[in-house]
This record gives C-alpha cells, sequence and structure tokens, in this order.
C-alpha cells in the first residue's frame, strides 16, 4: 500500500508538471518567455545560402534549434513567408527563393515540418512568422506563375524597388486568410502564428509615403464608404487582425496569434518619446485596438533603440505596459535588436543586458512578459559573446 501511495503521489506530480507545462507555453527557464526570429529573407538566419542540399539544410535546423535550447530560448518565430513564398509545400504559394536561389524550385524537404520535428526533440516551440502584404523584396527577380503578384497583377502595387499587395483589396486579404488556413491545417503542433510590423510600407527617410490605392480608395467610396483614406487605411488591416484572430482559433484554440509592430505607436504616445515614424497613421497599424478588442495573444514591440535618449527602450517599454495602451494586461514581449550591437550601432553586450534587465523590473504584468531577439544569427555567430551570455543566464536560472 505504501509503495502504491508513493506511485500515486509520482503519476499526480506527473500530471501537474504537464498541466502547467501546457498553460505556462510562454515560460521559460528563466521564468518568463524568451524567444527569437529566425529570419529567411536575404538568407539572413536560414537556409544560410541558397540552393544547398537537403541534408545541408537539415544540419543548420538542427543546430539553430540546439542553440536556441542551451541559450534558454524557449520560441523560435521562423520566417516561413517572407514575399508572399512559402517555406514549405504549399497549394497556395510558390517555394522561397531563398531556399533553391529560383522562386518555384522545391528544396527536397520541408523546413517548416523539419523546424517543428526538431522543435519536439529538444522542447523549442516553433511558431509560423508571416510578411502579410510584401511581395518581392526586388521587383526585378524572376517570380514563379502562381505567385500572387501574377495572379492579382492589379493589386501588386511597386513601392520603390519592393512590390507590395495592396492591404485595401479584398482578393489580397482573402489570400492571406486562405494561407494562414493552410499553415494552421496543416501543422497543428504550431505553437502560434506571427505577423511582423510591414502592414503599409514605411515612409523614405523624411518624407511621406504616398501608397497608390487610389483605385481601391475609389470604389469603396464609389459604395458609399464614409471613412478618409488614413481610416480606412487602418481598417483594412483591422480587419486582417480580426479575420486572422478568427480563423486561427476556430482551427486550433490554443495556437497564439501575435504581432510584433513598429516600437513607437504614434506621435505623443508616450509625450517623452520623439518618433520619427507614426506606426498609426503611417504604416496604419492600430496594436492598442487589437489589445483592447482582445484579437492577438500578446504584442512584441520592436523596442530597437538604446535606452535613454529621445526614444527609451524603458520609456517605451513602460507605455506598452501600462493601462492606457493595454488595459487587459496581455503579454507585452520587447523586441530586443541584437543586430544593433554591428556596425553603424556598435552597441556594446552591456546594451542587451541592461535591455534584459530593465524588462524583468518593468510591469505590470499581469499575465506575463519577456523577450524576443532579432535575429537568430547574432545568436549563432556569438556576436559580442551574446550566445555566452545567454548560455551563462540559462545555467543560473534566469
Amino acid at each position: 500500500m505504501r509503495r502504491w501511495g508513493a506511485m500515486r503521489k509520482a503519476l499526480i506530480l506527473v500530471v501537474v508538471i504537464f498541466y502547467f507545462a501546457g498553460v505556462g507555453w510562454l515560460v521559460g527557464d528563466g521564468g518568463e518567455f524568451c524567444g527569437a526570429w529566425v529570419a529567411t529573407v536575404w538568407n539572413l538566419n536560414f537556409p544560410s545560402a541558397p540552393g544547398m542540399p537537403a541534408g545541408r539544410m537539415r544540419e543548420e535546423i538542427a543546430r539553430i534549434v540546439e542553440v536556441a535550447r542551451r541559450c534558454g530560448i524557449g520560441d523560435l518565430f521562423v520566417q516561413v513567408r517572407a514575399e508572399s513564398c512559402a517555406l514549405y509545400p504549399s497549394r497556395l504559394e510558390p517555394w522561397s527563393r531563398f531556399l533553391t536561389g529560383r522562386q518555384g524550385v522545391s528544396p527536397g524537404l520541408d523546413p517548416l515540418g523539419e523546424f517543428l520535428q526538431e522543435g519536439e526533440r529538444r522542447g523549442v516551440r516553433i511558431h509560423a512568422w508571416i510578411n502579410p502584404y510584401r511581395a518581392a523584396v526586388n521587383a526585378r527577380d524572376e517570380r514563379a506563375r502562381n505567385h500572387i503578384t501574377n495572379r492579382l497583377r492589379r493589386h501588386t502595387k511597386r513601392i520603390g524597388n519592393l512590390l507590395w499587395m495592396d492591404p485595401g483589396a479584398e482578393e489580397v486579404r482573402r489570400h492571406i486568410v486562405e494561407v494562414v488556413k493552410e499553415i494552421v491545417g496543416r501543422y497543428p503542433n504550431l505553437a502560434g502564428v506571427h505577423l511582423d510590423d510591414y502592414f503599409y510600407p514605411y515612409p523614405p527617410r523624411g518624407g511621406r509615403m504616398e501608397f497608390p490605392d487610389e483605385d481601391t480608395y475609389g470604389a469603396y467610396v464609389a459604395r458609399g464608404g464614409k471613412l478618409g483614406r488614413e481610416e480606412w487605411r487602418r481598417r483594412n488591416v483591422n480587419l486582417l487582425i480580426w479575420e486572422l484572430h478568427g480563423v486561427i482559433k476556430q482551427r486550433n484554440p490554443g495556437m497564439k496569434f501575435g504581432v510584433s509592430p513598429f516600437g513607437i505607436y504614434t506621435k505623443g504616445e508616450p509625450p517623452e518619446v520623439k518618433a520619427g515614424v507614426d506606426g498609426l497613421r503611417e504604416l496604419c497599424a492600430d496594436p492598442v485596438l487589437w489589445m483592447k478588442e482582445g484579437w492577438v495573444d500578446y504584442i512584441a514591440p520592436q523596442l530597437y533603440w538604446r535606452d535613454g535618449g529621445e526614444q527609451s527602450f524603458s520609456a517605451l517599454l513602460r507605455w506598452w505596459r501600462s493601462a492606457r495602451a493595454n488595459p487587459r494586461g496581455i503579454p507585452i514581449y520587447a523586441g530586443i535588436a541584437l543586430e544593433r550591437m554591428e556596425p553603424p550601432h556598435s552597441w556594446p553586450l552591456s546594451e542587451i543586458a541592461l535591455q534584459m534587465k530593465l524588462e524583468k523590473e518593468i510591469g505590470p504584468k499581469p499575465h506575463g512578459g519577456g523577450v524576443i531577439f532579432y535575429n537568430m544569427g547574432h545568436i549563432l555567430k556569438d556576436t559580442k559573446g551574446i550566445r555566452g551570455y545567454l548560455e551563462q543566464l540559462k545555467a543560473r536560472g534566469g
């Protein structure tokens, strides 16, 4: 009987551990969420070069996930749709050119599936990171026949050297929703779906972005629409966020949906911060509304500035976690720019350590906090000792 009692207690303990592992998916080794973005655009992080054999790609994926595990990074955000393409076998979009050097050519493996397998093996959760509207980072590059720019030519806009799909076109929104449905349906073991900050394009430095959407806005007005163009643009993005949240939760209620918007919401919020770009009025993204409406499970603002100065890391994080911006108290993960340890910014490692320390101190965090690093490449190559630093933090328990 005593032996059965001991076994029963052990069984209960295992159940409790698994329960909290399930509901506490946001908590890493140090007690808070810790993630990193894995960029595929321009072969920044994966694959390290286009056209490598499938076996070599598998080795790179295994190394990325293993390094993350050793550094206490429990979540990887893998860029699976960099320019309306796919890092997985898709019936809707062509294979990414960053895999083979040519869009639409199979790499001989399923990279997202491989990331998920390695993640399960090593205890690292994988999120599918997509760029919603960007169609090409170089308009001159060859694109596959089934690429969205060839199927929806009239809604394809050229912005400098970029190609952008018009957020005001219902066909564009429907396509993005179908893409997410495909991803969520094919990979039920994904931890989540993640969008970055590319909604309407960033304005040129010191100027205004004149997005050429006269046709879709004119059609909206002709149907009796009353919103001004700026408010109409925000409505377009809001509709996408609302629809994606609904699709994800309908198909997999436990799967998380989050966004990493530009780090400054709008000019004057907070008042002590100087805004060069206005995320609300120029990028037409309203993450405050998304949080208030419960359309996102977390927000990861890109706080890519040093602490102190005109765009202070701590002032911005404090604002994002305030009741004014976030009355529901949803998790706010600080996006931290490891790339700024490189020239021209050349931050010291101590700045990253300071930001991680500040993130732990700044509340309120009723539903948790944490960080996401941009990008995983700097951890892989140990820029200024960041990998060793993170490994030491993990060894000390956070």
